[in-house]
């Protein structure tokens, strides 16, 4: 290897090495009164806050500014758990 291939390969290597940003994603339960009315959805959360309960609090904010209110947390994933989730979601599959 030329003494210019060598930096350049380590550069390179390092580069991949970098840990990859995973999305995260959580599934909720969540209601509207007067009338009652219930949905489940799954909305994507940041990487800061992949648990539950470092979750609540975003998602709580983005479903009041429509309304609704928090019921439960039900788990946080990554992308592998959407489709499995998409058809349940429905309409509140990622809208908030």
């Amino acid at each position: 290897m030329t003494p210019l291939l060598k930096p350049l390969a380590l550069v390179a290597a390092m580069a991949f090495a970098l840990p990859a940003s995973a999305a995260c994603y959580a599934d909720y339960k969540a209601s509207k009164d007067d009338p009652l009315r219930l949905h489940y959805g799954v909305m994507e959360v940041p990487d800061s806050e992949c648990d539950p309960g470092a979750a609540a609090g975003t998602m709580r904010s983005r479903l009041q500014s429509d309304g609704w209110k928090l019921l439960n947390v039900m788990s946080v994933f990554g992308p592998e758990g959407l489709d499995e989730r998409k058809a349940s979601a429905g309409e509140y599959f990622l809208r908030y």
